[in-house]
């Protein structure tokens, strides 16, 4: 795979050869790292039955700290995580090991092409788009933090946000009768002849669209790509546009459900009801409108509204962007971006404004019944001019769950949902938030920051400890104890790659950090 990249890359950048070269041990070194995690903290079938060793790794430790990062098997030393899977020999591990050897090629595609690396929080003038394209390495756990099998290397180049494009996406006109449109469809996106003009990613017009039928695309409307490679924001501003991309991105398929088109208004609207009691230190991008092509109209077929007829390849949601959230003087970016403090002030006084603006409003909604997946993709901050936590935003609602039962307790009835958002089991909603918030953003924060000092970390984690204690008051015992007692849930991100395994989420156990403190030291 490192080989076919290095071919392909020298026919398109022939310039980015060298520096791809280069990349390839961190990259190598990095994803390693990564699997490492998964070993230590998964189980993984198959491996039980080897010895295996490898440098010191707490669960919420992030990347590699050196290019010759080697975990050992069997007395074997390994530098490239692919090569270890297959020696491992793991349940339904060969498909997972494809993706390996995709993530490092790719990973070193995406440092090869990134500007100098000073941290996305050091960008005072980026604006949001730049932050966003300033996370290079993807998603800090997960092995297959840039696997994208599908793109080829030109690919990338032209559509993946660290690479800093512009997407010209395409612009699908259907009549009413042949798709379905949720909420208010803007007059941008009408084509003056009584057709809606649904944007769709250049990539998914290339591949995917051209056999369902579906008419040739118009427009193009240019679009910077934002770190979900699939949501983009309009040149010229405007709402975010999320679009389907039938291909797999480190672990999931990224088309659009007709649920999720059908129940993105009442979804939002509820969020925003009650994420309006919280008295503005939470705030939602809601859903503008959201629209679906039928199954059967590129034929001259038509469908109806049911979540059934809808295409999952031709779908586009419009939500608000986050900047429109931040005041004058103020910068909003997401929290998977930062990784020095902004503006170089003290990391335990930051991270602990953080947590202390995130615990309260955050766990109050867990309290009432709504369980945020507050990874720092979907969490943002809001800072003001001296760099301080204001307020924060969440935006992609599709994976939040909502527990009809806690909501009626405050007096509010969810009407228009269903599926997988409805859940009123208390261990799905505690693994839903403290799965992202804890063991995801607020544990990469705490790596990042730390800068792998162990006692630094210690203090970064007291903080954090302590404001989860001082917020904890509204949860019940039961909830409550799992956020400072117990052992952490988070996603088990290389089981759910491997082929024997059921589809969904799957779920391992962490040591609690927050379990560690007392009294706002560490215990350690």
């Amino acid at each position: 795979m490192e080989t076919a990249f290095a071919e392909e890359l020298a026919a398109v950048r022939p310039d980015l050869v060298p520096a791809f070269r280069a990349a390839l041990p961190g990259a190598r070194a990095a994803v390693l790292a990564r699997l490492w995690r998964s070993l230590r903290f998964e189980r993984l079938p198959g491996a039980a039955q080897h010895r295996l060793s490898g440098p010191e790794v707490r669960g919420y430790d992030v990347g590699a700290p050196k290019d010759e990062f080697e975990v050992w098997a069997d007395g074997r030393g390994f530098r490239h995580p692919a090569r270890l899977v297959g020696a491992l020999g793991l349940i339904g591990g060969e498909g997972f090991a494809a993706e390996l050897e995709h993530s490092t090629a790719s990973l070193a595609l995406s440092r090869a092409g990134a500007p100098p690396r000073g941290g996305g929080a050091d960008r005072a003038d980026a604006g949001l788009v730049g932050y966003e394209q300033s996370v290079v390495d993807g998603h800090p756990y997960h092995p297959c933090c840039r696997s994208r099998p599908g793109f080829t290397v030109a690919d990338q180049l032209a559509y993946a946000p660290e690479h800093r494009p512009v997407v010209q996406l395409g612009l699908v006109p259907l009549p009413p009768s042949a798709c379905t449109v949720v909420g208010d469809w803007p007059d941008s996106l009408r084509d003056g002849r009584g057709r809606l003009l649904l944007p769709a990613h250049p990539w998914q017009l290339r591949e995917v669209l051209p056999e369902l039928g579906f008419p040739a695309a118009e427009g193009p409307l240019a679009a910077d790509p934002l770190m979900a490679v699939r949501t983009l924001a309009p040149v010229g501003g405007g709402p975010h546009i999320k679009t389907a991309l039938s291909l797999r991105m480190t672990s999931s398929v990224r088309d659009i459900s007709g649920g999720s088109v059908l129940t993105s208004s009442a979804l939002s609207a509820l969020l925003a009801a009650v994420t309006d009691r919280l008295g503005g230190d939470l705030l939602i991008t809601r859903n503008l409108a959201a629209a679906s092509g039928h199954t059967g109209a590129g034929s001259g077929g038509s469908a109806g509204g049911a979540a059934d007829g809808l295409s999952p390849d031709l779908a586009v949601l419009l939500r608000e962007s986050p900047e429109i959230h931040a005041g004058p003087g103020e910068r909003v970016l997401p929290l998977a971006a930062v990784t020095a403090v902004p503006g170089g002030g003290d990391p335990v006084a930051w991270l602990g404004a953080l947590a202390r603006l995130a615990w309260p409003p955050l766990l109050r909604l867990l309290s009432w019944g709504v369980a945020l997946e507050a990874h720092g993709q979907n969490l943002l901050v809001v800072l003001d001019r001296q760099d301080r936590p204001q307020r924060l935003v969440y935006r992609d609602l599709a994976d939040v769950r909502v527990s009809p039962a806690r909501l009626a307790a405050i007096g509010v009835r969810p009407v228009g949902l269903g599926g997988r958002v409805l859940d009123d089991d208390p261990a799905v909603l505690r693994r839903k938030l403290l799965g992202s918030l804890l063991g995801g953003t607020l544990s990469s924060l705490v790596a990042q920051l730390g800068g792998g000092v162990r006692t630094v970390e210690h203090e970064l984690w007291a903080v954090v400890a302590q404001a989860a204690r001082e917020a904890a008051g509204v949860l019940v015992a039961e909830d409550r104890r799992a956020l400072l007692e117990q052992p952490l849930p988070v996603k088990a991100l290389s089981l759910m790659r491997l082929a024997e395994q059921p589809p969904g989420d799957q779920w391992t156990l962490l040591p609690n950090p927050l379990a560690a403190t007392r009294g706002g030291k560490s215990s350690r």
